[in-house]
């Protein structure tokens, strides 16, 4: 983990260690990063804020771990208020992220549900605006993947699940959250180098990742009028417990992220400020647009 803040001019391809710390290693779906070995860099010690983001208020699913849990805490320490969906075995990692959001001065909020369910997903926008008086900024960032080598190992159930997770809750919370929206408000989708560079074994996830590229692009469009600005990032290989948790086999963790030019895998607080960016004011004139981190394996 790098002990230097995110504004410390470095070498990008030895920031942060490349794969051969990482061993082999499983954890039951979906994963914590509590148990995640080694520890992810979230932004916790490096990430310093600015007020960027003063008096907004955001909502981001998955907000517990992973990428999910380096924006949540970025976007605190730039002055938002942060409520965080969750599932309720990701307890430990969201409370710990929601002292985190506390000790920047903010208020934190958690929401436990399973967003492939359409009500449960409408109650949690509502709770979200009770508790936070609206929504500025919407973070659509929760995803499953579960690698499968062999097509005919890949279950109907499984295809569903992920795109029900992925690109379903995506919809569902979208649309209960933009009434809430007001001028300037802003929409992320987390989307992914799968989208354009898909790997075999992850047919189904690869696939959602395609349809929220387009999902993005489109919603885009049909907001504008309401003054409401959507855009994506796609991430490439980055550590989060949802590699070890059944998204990648074994044998490629050892290896993951090295592929890449940069020849070493992403971190969380890495990812952190392009949603930074694409929530705040200075990208105004952004919008149905993909931002690539991904290392250097650039997008088309």
């Amino acid at each position: 983990m790098s002990d230097k803040d995110q504004y410390t001019m470095q070498n990008p391809t030895t920031q942060y260690p490349k794969s051969d710390v990482i061993s082999k290693q499983s954890q039951p779906e979906p994963g914590l990063d509590e148990n995640l070995a080694p520890h992810a860099d979230h932004g916790e010690k490096t990430y310093k804020g600015s007020g960027r983001l003063k008096g907004r208020r955001a909502l981001i699913t998955g907000g517990d771990s992973g990428i999910g849990r380096a924006i949540a805490i970025a976007f605190a320490r730039e002055g938002a208020d942060v409520a965080i969906n969750y599932l309720p075995q990701e307890m430990s990692d969201a409370e710990d992220v929601l002292s985190i959001i506390k000790l920047a001065g903010q208020k934190g909020v958690g929401i436990s549900c399973d967003i492939t369910d359409e009500n449960a997903c409408k109650s949690m926008v509502e709770t979200a605006v009770n508790e936070l008086g609206g929504i500025d900024i919407l973070v659509n960032n929760a995803g499953k993947q579960v690698y499968v080598e062999d097509v005919e190992d890949l279950t109907s159930e499984q295809f569903q699940e992920t795109f029900a997770t992925n690109v379903f809750a995506m919809f569902w919370i979208s649309k209960a959250a933009i009434p809430h929206m007001p001028e300037g408000a802003s929409i992320i989708n987390t989307t992914s180098i799968q989208s354009y560079q898909p790997s075999p074994g992850l047919l189904d996830y690869a696939s959602t990742k395609g349809a929220i590229t387009s999902f993005t692009k489109s919603l885009a469009k049909m907001l504008v009028g309401k003054g409401i600005r959507v855009n994506a990032v796609a991430p490439g290989p980055i550590w989060t417990p949802l590699q070890p948790s059944h998204g990648q086999p074994q044998e490629k963790l050892e290896k993951f992220g090295s592929n890449v030019p940069l020849g070493r895998p992403g971190q969380p607080a890495e990812l952190a400020p392009a949603y930074v960016f694409l929530a705040s004011q200075e990208s105004s004139y952004i919008t149905a647009e993909v931002i690539g981190v991904t290392g250097g394996n650039h997008l088309p």
